[in-house]
């Protein structure tokens, strides 16, 4: 078990390695490679990507209005004069913000929930940002809430939990259209498949016809 654990001949590496492959789709051989093409590389170039990594994690922070990562207070998103104030994309993660803004096609502002609803995780509307996505439309001039999540049972339920929450309002509630196929995640679609379902987008009445 010993000679299994000190795999290589430096502690130092094997820890490296040990970190590296704690990454989502890193294995040991992944991590081995990453670690030694590092240990090529010039010690400033390293000291520059492992001060990068402390600064984001220690610097990073989450806009107060839609929780999406942000220097400051608020994001980019929110300050830039550029963007629609009135109209909100929710998405399920940060990923998703980064897929729908690499389309060029959406020019609102979003909210991120943090999740969907899901009762078989122990994740319910109280443990999303669902209340200050309330408050915002309470606030704000909203005309348009358009629901981007996932095609999944999740986040079908989730869309329908936020139909009957905002309908109150008065505002258009809207969906992304269908030819994000069922199941996929938004940051896995390709741009144009993507772009083109935030354009066409439809009534969330719609789907409950269906």
């Amino acid at each position: 078990m010993h000679a299994a654990m000190e795999q290589f001949s430096s502690k130092y590496l094997n820890r490296a390695v040990s970190e590296l492959s704690k990454l989502p789709g890193i294995g040991k051989k992944t991590a081995l490679r990453l670690a030694l093409h590092l240990m090529r590389r010039e010690k400033q170039e390293v000291d520059d990507l492992g001060n990068a990594l402390i600064d984001m994690r220690g610097q990073i922070r989450f806009c107060k209005r839609c929780h999406n990562i942000s220097d400051g207070d608020l994001c980019e998103v929110c300050r830039s004069p550029k963007r629609n104030n009135g109209h909100i994309c929710v998405v399920e993660d940060i990923n998703d913000v980064i897929a729908i803004e690499k389309t060029g096609e959406f020019f609102g502002l979003y909210h991120v929930l943090g999740g969907v609803i899901s009762p078989m995780d122990g994740v319910g509307p109280a443990d999303l940002k669902i209340e200050s996505l309330v408050e915002r439309i309470k606030k704000e001039e909203v005309e348009e809430v358009i629901l981007a999540l996932p095609t999944t049972v999740e986040g079908d339920t989730t869309n329908f939990f936020l139909f009957k929450k905002l309908a109150e309002f008065g505002i258009r509630i809207t969906t992304i259209a269908r030819g994000v196929g069922i199941g996929d995640e938004l940051e896995y679609i390709d741009e144009i498949t993507l772009g083109r379902s935030i354009v066409n987008r439809l009534p969330y009445q719609d789907n409950l016809k269906r």
